[in-house]
């Protein structure tokens, strides 16, 4: 009798054990591929001098994906490319991405990441103060990133665009080069190119913004397990003040 109780108890740890094992191993062996923007600084870039990403959402990415119990492989490429790999599900996720109605219907978007507006940024050879409708915006040709979606209304309107930019720190070089009137993007991120050139003083921002543009990672349509993970893991980080310590050690 003592002997089958003490292989009853010997068989019931074993399925403990292995329990436990089958419960942890997930966690700990589930790797994500991940595509961001490799030209898209101060939120992630690629220092010229090592292949490692850097930035804002590089580290808020990371931060949840090891929070849902993911070990994150995040890979920087040029945008087109970023949104190439998601659509053939070669990526888990991908970021950064603005929540419009063409966006919504792609992916499935969760967040959002981060918080910022869209702006738009001229220099002292136009005329232009501030805009109210596009309308306001016509006379002038308006620069923007291929691919880049930023207000569904702006996208739409009609307007004279020079879309012939495939990075934002391109953008910044053509405005500055007298090549574009205007240029539209990330208030935080023209700032940093414009600082990178040491051209502050040659261009102003109009007082109002495009829109209060939210920032957002996207996953196939399919992968609905995935996207729920990572909103969870992302609202535990935002409730503890985790997101927000590392956002204040990127933007002041």
């Amino acid at each position: 009798m003592l002997r089958c109780r003490t292989h009853a108890l010997r068989l019931a740890g074993h399925v403990l054990a292995l329990a436990i094992a089958l419960h942890l191993t997930p966690a700990i062996a589930d790797t994500w591929q991940v595509a961001g923007d490799e030209q898209f600084a101060p939120y992630s870039y690629l220092n010229p001098d090592d292949d490692i990403p850097h930035g804002l959402d590089v580290e808020l990415v990371s931060a949840i994906l090891k929070e849902a119990g993911v070990t994150p492989q995040v890979r920087l490429y040029p945008w087109q490319r970023v949104k190439r790999l998601l659509d053939r599900r070669e990526v888990v996720m991908a970021f950064q991405f603005a929540d419009t109605p063409e966006r919504r219907a792609q992916y499935t978007l969760v967040g959002p990441l981060r918080s910022g507006s869209t702006v738009f940024m001229t220099t002292a050879k136009t005329a232009i103060t501030d805009w109210r409708t596009f309308d306001d915006l016509q006379p002038y040709v308006m620069g923007q990133v291929r691919g880049y979606a930023y207000d569904a209304a702006f996208d739409k309107a009609d307007l004279a665009r020079d879309t012939s930019a495939q990075n934002p720190r391109q953008l910044v070089s053509m405005l500055l080069a007298g090549r574009i009137d205007i240029i539209v993007g990330d208030r935080v991120q023209l700032l940093y190119f414009i600082k990178e050139q040491r051209a502050l003083e040659q261009v102003r921002i109009l007082p109002t913004p495009l829109v209060a543009m939210s920032r957002f990672v996207a996953f196939d349509k399919q992968d609905a397990a995935q996207a729920e993970r990572f909103a969870a893991a992302l609202e535990r980080l935002r409730r503890n003040g985790s997101l927000q310590h590392i956002e204040q050690r990127w933007v002041p």
